[in-house]
């Protein structure tokens, strides 16, 4: 049974959470607020954590900041706000995954199994691609750029991963959410588009290998 681990300082968030994460079959621990949420994450192991954003005490980006120095637990993070600097600042911190309140909370159910399934599967094979002075190591999950490893966050190395995988081929935005994210697409391309531009920012010199493909979607070109 996967253990969970819900922070957020709204008792009915954190039931509503709880009803649907039970039936699903998780076991459910609770916090309320970013101090609590350390000490359970710290102490305990958890498969996955969902996290609110604003919290007393401690908000859920620092949390998950002082969490991430000791510990790689996903970590879904919730928000009443949606704008992009939010995403992006959560993604740079390693978060897997960013929920916009109001949310549904199959969907939410559905990015968690997502989550724990990619994070519990197996390794990717042992290979390695190598363009110029661009070099990615699937199975060590390392990209170096002229021997400098480049540190991306989890979700970035998937992303990447599976683009650099199927290079050359154009890749819709449907089939990056469906591979990477591992759910049906929903409608909303931004986390994808965020990605992606945290990717380029990662990649430096190499970001011109991420090709956009005008209402397709991406593809990576090394040639």
């Amino acid at each position: 049974m996967s253990r969970i681990l819900v922070v957020d300082d709204e008792f009915g968030i954190r039931e509503i959470i709880k009803k649907y994460a039970s039936f699903e079959g998780y076991e459910v621990k609770e916090a309320e607020d970013g101090m609590k949420a350390i000490d359970m994450a710290l102490s305990e192991d958890f498969d996955l954590i969902v996290m609110d954003v604003m919290m007393p005490e401690l908000d859920g980006f620092s949390a998950c900041k002082e969490i991430r120095k000791h510990k790689k637990t996903p970590i879904i993070m919730l928000s009443a706000r949606g704008e992009e600097y939010d995403r992006i600042h959560g993604f740079e911190l390693g978060v897997d995954d960013y929920v916009v309140k109001p949310f549904s909370p199959r969907e939410l159910m559905m990015r968690v199994s997502a989550v724990i399934k990619r994070v519990q599967g197996t390794r990717e094979e042992s290979d390695v691609f190598s363009y110029k002075g661009l070099v990615v190591d699937f199975s060590a999950r390392i990209v170096t750029i002229d021997g400098e490893r480049v540190n991306m966050t989890p979700k970035e190395y998937d992303l990447f991963f599976y683009m650099v995988k199927n290079r050359g081929l154009a890749l819709t935005r449907e089939t990056l959410i469906s591979k990477v994210w591992g759910y049906d697409f929903f409608g909303d391309d931004r986390t994808l588009d965020t990605h992606i531009k945290l990717l380029r920012k990662s990649l430096g010199e190499y970001s011109y290998c991420v090709v956009t493909l005008r209402g397709v979607g991406y593809r990576f070109e090394a040639e």
